[in-house]
């Protein structure tokens, strides 16, 4: 489809890209996708979304041994020939439903690896965006009602696993301006101002 948009975004945490993902979705009039590729994928695979918020952007890992046979619900070549259900498996499964989306509609894609799942697509704008590291301690501090402490140790544990994840499934580095066709520090422009300036990127870059 010639006008089709898909929009993958990388994010800080704390950077706001999750709401500026939400309002690009509006203004395009396209489809948001972050948490619900859980749902999704659990619904594609049959296992419960519990292993798919466990395994929720973060690099290969087995879980424990629980499962040592194969899943007659997953169709053949879903799981690795380990037959153990990880990490792997699981990204896969999600790969292949945002694969199957992005086949079907304009989307905006949140994290996990979606401008890698989807590097052979045409129609694809890939974004990151930051935020610094003040900026991004208060507005996590604020938003889960924790402390500056508490919201600064979460931000680097959740920006590390996130790194971890993508260097890991992906052949570029997370975060690296070569990764993406656009880094944008969102504290620059305000959060509308930046979901301004990103949608008219995107309306140049696929010449809507």
């Amino acid at each position: 489809m010639a006008d089709k948009i898909i929009i993958n975004i990388g994010r800080q945490l704390g950077s706001g890209g999750r709401e500026i993902g939400k309002i690009l979705a509006e203004d395009f009039g396209i489809r948001y996708m972050d948490k619900e590729l859980i749902a999704l994928a659990a619904e594609k695979s049959g296992l419960g979304s519990e292993f798919f918020e466990k395994a929720d952007e973060r690099a290969s890992q087995v879980f424990g041994g629980l499962f040592s046979m194969r899943f007659p619900f997953i169709s053949d070549g879903c799981l690795p020939t380990h037959n153990c259900l990880s990490n792997d498996s699981l990204f896969k499964v999600q790969s292949d439903v945002i694969r199957d989306l992005a086949s079907q509609e304009s989307c905006v894609f949140i994290g996990r690896c979606a401008d890698y799942v989807l590097r052979d697509m045409d129609r694809c704008v890939n974004v990151f965006i930051s935020s610094p590291l003040e900026v991004r301690v208060k507005r996590i501090a604020r938003r889960l009602e924790v402390n500056e402490q508490k919201a600064r140790e979460l931000i680097s544990k959740t920006d590390k696993s996130r790194a971890e994840y993508y260097n890991y499934y992906s052949s570029k580095t997370w975060g690296a301006a070569a990764t993406y066709h656009l880094c944008i520090d969102s504290d620059c422009l305000g959060m509308k101002g930046t979901e301004e300036y990103i949608k008219d990127f995107v309306k140049r870059k696929l010449g809507l």
